[in-house]
């Protein structure tokens, strides 16, 4: 079994608990405005251009984006961080892109992890089959679940796809005593609305299993991908997010979760 991976990414810190190797796989059904992986979204590998200077001449490189990579070959660079796992408590974490666009991938993935006690954690948007989340449930409790806009429409329009079915496994998920870490990104203007805020605040005060709330502020170090990439940016122009109003707002989801942090 072949999966197309496009990093692999040791000693994340803010992919889950501990010290984590964080797999991320190719493919979303997604389109965010803020997106900050863009060469994940198609399911095919890409080739990108950059230019490199050697003194001074410029020398034009390209690079492909997404490998086929076995279960096998994955684990192994995955198992060679386990020291670091069982000191700090991490582990493996899948993350995209949208892994859950291949479930069956995903889940030999966790299988394997989990048959070498490696802990295990799925990175998602929620934007999946039902018929994928039980795939995976078994092989991992832990999901690092993204919350964006409470409005469908506005969800559609920033996003590209409505948010029912991602609101309807959050709640499946927190139902059958899924973990759950949830990501919430501030963007000016579009998540961070008092509307918004307040309608994603109704929605986790609904579920159970909540551990951890993480509000991940807009920044545009990703920018320079969509250059490489000739994509359109949707947000140029758009400063970092305000550290301050960032904090301000983390004061409102407190009573959420025992844990509720600015970044992750």
């Amino acid at each position: 079994m072949k999966g197309l991976v496009f990093d692999i990414r040791s000693f994340s810190v803010h992919d889950g608990p501990g010290i984590r190797t964080t797999v991320f796989l190719k493919g979303c059904p997604l389109q965010c405005h803020w997106c900050h992986n863009p060469e994940s979204r198609l399911m095919e590998t890409t080739t990108v251009s950059r230019t490199h200077k050697l003194g001074e001449a410029c020398v034009e490189l390209s690079e492909n984006i997404g490998k086929l990579m076995s279960v096998e070959e994955v684990i192994g660079r995955v198992a060679a961080d386990a020291p670091f796992f069982e000191e700090s408590g991490g582990g493996l974490t899948i993350s995209g892109g949208e892994p859950l666009m291949q479930a069956v991938f995903t889940k030999e993935l966790l299988e394997e992890a989990q048959a070498r006690g490696i802990a295990t954690a799925v990175d998602t948007s929620g934007f999946a089959s039902r018929e994928s989340i039980e795939m995976v449930l078994p092989h991992t409790r832990l999901f690092l679940y993204d919350l964006k806009l409470a409005d469908t429409a506005r969800h559609l329009h920033y996003t590209g796809k409505p948010n029912a079915l991602i609101l309807d496994n959050l709640r499946w998920l927190s139902a059958h005593e899924a973990t759950l870490i949830i990501r919430i990104p501030l963007v000016e203007g579009i998540t961070d609305t008092e509307e918004n805020l307040s309608g994603l605040r109704t929605i986790l005060a609904s579920l159970k299993g909540v551990i951890r709330i993480d509000l991940l502020p807009y920044h545009h170090t990703a920018r320079h991908k969509y250059d490489r990439m000739s994509m359109y940016f949707p947000l140029e122009g758009m400063n970092a997010y305000d550290r301050n109003k960032a904090e301000h707002i983390k004061s409102t989801f407190l009573h959420l979760a025992p844990i509720v942090s600015v970044d992750g």
